[in-house]
C-alpha cells in the first residue's frame, strides 16, 4: 500500500500546474491532502472518479482557507470528519478513514507564524491533537498519521538551525513535542529509512529558496510502532512541483 501525504497549498492552484497527469501517473493508493482551500464542488471531480478515486472531503468553514482531503483507490470501511472539537473542525484539520485494521488520517497542523495568537492556539491544538490520538489509539490502535506538522523536528531537518531556533516551526517547545509524540509510540517513518542531511518537503517562494534546497521538512507519514515490521520504504517527492510543499510517501505490506 502507497500512501502520499501533500500539502497542495490550494488545490485548484495544483491543479492548473499539472496535479491530476501527476495523480494518474503516481497512483498512490491513498493520497492525503492539506491546505485543500476548496470544497468539491468548486473542484470538479469527474477526472478523479475516472481514475477510479473515492474522495472525501473536509474543507474549512472559512472559504479559501486549510482544510483536508482523502482520495483513495480502495473505498474505506468508515470515514470519520473532523476530531471532534469544533474550534479545530470548523478550520477543517483532521480526516480519518479505516481501511480493516489500518486507519489512515490526513492533518493539517496549525501554523504559528502570523502571530502570538495563532502560535498559542498551536501549542494548544497540540496538546489536545496529542489527547484526541491517544484516545483514538485505543480503538484503533494502528494509525498512519499524514499531513503537514509545521514543525520541523531536529536541526537536520531545517537548512538554517541557528537562525530559526526560536521562529514557528522550530521552536524549542514544538520540537519537543515532537519528540514527545514520537517517543509515545510513534515512527517518523522517512527518518526510519534516510539519515541524510538536506532532505526536505517545504520551501519558501522567496529568495528562490527550493532552486538552492534552502528548505524545511515539516510533512511526515507517522506509523504507530506496531506498523514497523510492514514498512517497506519512504521517500519525499522533491521533484513534484505543483505547491510549496512536495509530497512525502511510505509503502506498507499488506
Amino acid at each position: 500500500m502507497k500512501i502520499i501525504s501533500y500539502n497542495v497549498n490550494g488545490i485548484r492552484s495544483a491543479m492548473s500546474k499539472g496535479f491530476l497527469n501527476w495523480l494518474s501517473s503516481e497512483r498512490p493508493d491513498v493520497l492525503c491532502l492539506q491546505e485543500i482551500k476548496a470544497s468539491p464542488e468548486q473542484v470538479g471531480v469527474f477526472e478523479l472518479e475516472e481514475m477510479g478515486y473515492h474522495h472525501f472531503w473536509h474543507p474549512a468553514q472559512k472559504k479559501g482557507y486549510s482544510g483536508v482531503a482523502i482520495f483513495s483507490r480502495l473505498n474505506p470501511n468508515h470515514v470519520e470528519y473532523g476530531c471532534g472539537m469544533k474550534q479545530y473542525d470548523d478550520e477543517g484539520r483532521v480526516l480519518r478513514a479505516d481501511f480493516g485494521d489500518l486507519s489512515v488520517i490526513s492533518v493539517y497542523h496549525p501554523s504559528g507564524s502570523s502571530g502570538d495568537e495563532r502560535q498559542a492556539f498551536k501549542m494548544q491544538w497540540l496538546v489536545d491533537f496529542h489527547e484526541y490520538i491517544k484516545n483514538l489509539e485505543k480503538k484503533r490502535p494502528q494509525l498512519i498519521i499524514s499531513g503537514d506538522y509545521n514543525i520541523c523536528h531536529k536541526p537536520i531537518d531545517i537548512h538554517n538551525p541557528v537562525s530559526n531556533a526560536n521562529t514557528s516551526g522550530f521552536k524549542p517547545e514544538e520540537r519537543e513535542w515532537m519528540e514527545n509524540f514520537i517517543q509515545s509510540g510513534f515512527i517518523d517513518t522517512f527518518r526510519y529509512f534516510n539519515d541524510q542531511p538536506h532532505q526536505y518537503s517545504w520551501w519558501s517562494y522567496r529568495a528562490a529558496a527550493r532552486v538552492k534546497n534552502l528548505g524545511w521538512r515539516i510533512d511526515y507519514n507517522m506509523a504507530t510502532s506496531n506498523l514497523k515490521s510492514r514498512l517497506s520504504s519512504a521517500a519525499i517527492l522533491g521533484n513534484v512541483i505543483h505547491s510549496d510543499h512536495c509530497p512525502v510517501a511510505v509503502e506498507l505490506e499488506v
